[in-house]
């Protein structure tokens, strides 16, 4: 069975590579073809040629404007032979869109599966992914096999919707934790203390986690290659923000958290791993003698 693969990023590309590394045949489509090239499969040269040569596509895409255009643009997947087929989109989205997409292509007689995933490249590596989807369970049912070659823990949800609105409550925690992370070892460091120092205590006390685990190196050595980017979290905790204006709820923290992240952006480091947050304190304060 052929599979189509779009969005390869840092993650979609771990992705892809573990289902090939499972026995999958993928055909693929990237914005830039480079990428697409390197993994030693068949590349297509628009997403309607690829809806023209399998049943089912994959899609994980910065956000849900480029999830549109690769769905219903010019060259999209809907301007293709879509009926009967199923788009399974594992970008974090909009809900709205998410809830619009299915509506839309249910109209094409195609299918929609809103699941996006929570984890990053290390675990999409070990196949420790977990995903949360919603849409038809019936077309839940049948891809579940595909989801069990890079996920560890498969959720279904509900509605198309209702998944990408769990990934961004998941991702205020994400995104919150890793501030509170990156501040406490920030001020740490301008109190005198070791950054190794400071996250060993941590992790045998209150930032103890999964997130500290595997972010630990990186904070360590300072470097801050993209496993999952400044952009990425700030563009998800603002989809999150109007989750919780429409249901006419408050947070005490999402609007602060997020300003961290925009600073971040503001200083250049948007491409960067989220947890380059730490480095914001070194640039921004003066250590006292």
């Amino acid at each position: 069975m052929k599979v189509g693969f779009i969005g390869l990023g840092h993650l979609g590309k771990t992705i892809a590579k573990r289902l090939i590394e499972m026995g999958v045949e993928l055909v693929l489509w990237n914005r830039t073809r480079e990428k697409a090239l390197e993994l030693g499969m068949p590349v297509v040269d628009s997403p309607k040629e690829l809806i023209e040569v399998v049943d089912r596509v994959f899609l994980i895409v910065f956000d849900s404007n480029a999830s549109e255009e690769v769905i219903f643009g010019e060259k999209g997947l809907a301007k293709g032979p879509i009926k009967g087929k199923t788009i399974i989109d594992m970008t974090t989205n909009h809900y709205a869109y998410a809830t619009l997409a299915y509506r839309e292509l249910k109209k094409l007689g195609a299918y929609y599966l809103d699941a996006p995933v929570l984890g990053s490249v290390i675990p999409a590596q070990r196949g420790e992914l977990t995903i949360l989807v919603g849409g038809d369970k019936e077309k839940f049912e049948e891809n579940n096999q595909l989801f069990e070659k890079f996920c560890k823990n498969i959720f279904y949800v509900g509605e198309a919707g209702q998944a990408s609105k769990l990934k961004l409550i998941n991702n205020m925690v994400l995104g919150g934790f890793m501030q509170v992370l990156a501040e406490a070892i920030g001020i740490g460091e301008l109190c005198g203390f070791d950054r190794e120092l400071l996250i060993n205590i941590l992790e045998k006390g209150a930032g103890k986690s999964y997130l500290l685990e595997v972010k630990k190196k990186k904070l360590l050595e300072r470097e801050h290659s993209t496993h999952f980017s400044v952009d990425l979290i700030y563009k998800d905790l603002h989809y999150a923000e109007d989750m919780v204006k429409e249901r006419g709820a408050f947070t005490f923290s999402l609007q602060n958290v997020k300003s961290a992240y925009a600073l971040a952006k503001y200083m250049g480091m948007g491409e960067e791993d989220f947890s380059v947050l730490v480095e914001l304190y070194k640039r921004l304060t003066t250590q006292n003698p």
